[in-house]
């Protein structure tokens, strides 16, 4: 199948790149906001932001730097109130003081309904709790309802433009780490060869990871040195420290992580100063900055 071209319209409404943003895309009926926290009292007076939809609230723990994601819905009140009253809760509560900014789900032209936007709310917990981007604080799993299967597409098709419309606006809140093409995924057979994978064997460590478009993906699975060398950078120990949980008593990695850079990745596996562009190498040994060049045997 081949990958088309999307049109998006990104409308900086104070005319500041940190400022609201007002986002729309060819041949959908839906209207996305992103609206910092202090700026949630210029949005007063806009009806698309009194009717009914899904919000996102973006932050990160005070405690341990992870970034935090909220996904809720916001019905039509009596008193005509929507989203942004919604929103506008959200800020005066001091349980819910680690987001900074929202992201908003409506359409142009006011067709969600409870039935609607309990589904959305549903999908969009359960991908965001599946993709391990942010850690999702919603205590409950909300219900998707009841609908048919006629709305279900509808609303699947949303959904498929709301993705590609929260990546733009700065948020992979959906996408997993290791993502797989569609034309990988519709492959019978496994490749012979692993192109994109690079191992470390050495020191007590067995790691594989990936190359990926944001960095290099450290492989759950992976075997991590035990014993961290007094030289070993910061960021590496703040990386061993900050998963901590995810490492368990034989030094296995149980999720997969993502680096910058080869050498943060390698210093983290190795708990030393390293140069991952030696460090890492394919199966056949070549070390990863000849790979990436279409490289000569080693």
């Amino acid at each position: 199948m081949v990958t088309r071209g999307k049109s998006i319209n990104l409308f900086l409404m104070d005319g500041d790149p940190s400022g609201r943003i007002k986002c729309t895309l060819a041949n959908w009926t839906g209207v996305a906001y992103k609206i910092p926290r202090t700026e949630l009292e210029k949005c007063k007076g806009r009806d698309d932001l009194s009717q009914s939809g899904v919000y996102f609230l973006f932050g990160s723990s005070d405690q341990t730097g992870e970034n935090v994601a909220y996904v809720g819905q916001a019905g039509v009140r009596k008193n005509g109130e929507g989203i942004l009253y919604r929103l506008q809760e959200h800020k005066r509560n001091p349980d819910k003081d680690y987001w900074t900014e929202a992201v908003v789900f409506t359409t142009s032209n006011n067709s969600f309904g409870p039935t609607e936007i309990s589904y959305l709310e549903n999908r969009f917990t359960n991908m965001a709790a599946s993709a391990k981007r942010y850690l999702v604080k919603n205590s409950n799993d909300p219900t998707s309802g009841n609908i048919t299967e006629e709305k279900e597409s509808e609303l699947e098709e949303f959904i498929d433009y709301a993705r590609i419309v929260m990546g733009t606006l700065g948020h992979k809140v959906f996408e997993p780490i290791l993502q797989t093409s569609p034309v990988a995924a519709s492959q019978t057979t496994t490749p012979s060869t692993d192109d994109q994978a690079f191992y470390i064997k050495r020191s007590g460590a067995n790691a594989k990871s990936r190359l990926t478009n944001e960095g290099i993906v450290v492989l759950a699975g992976s075997v991590l040195r035990k014993v961290l060398v007094p030289s070993c950078p910061d960021s590496a120990k703040a990386a061993r420290d900050y998963n901590k949980e995810n490492i368990d008593d034989k030094n296995v990695l149980l999720i997969d992580v993502l680096f910058k850079t080869p050498s943060g990745a390698s210093s983290f596996v190795l708990g030393a100063p390293t140069n991952g562009n030696i460090e890492w190498k394919t199966e056949d040994g070549r070390v990863m900055k000849d790979a990436e060049n279409g490289g000569i045997e080693p």
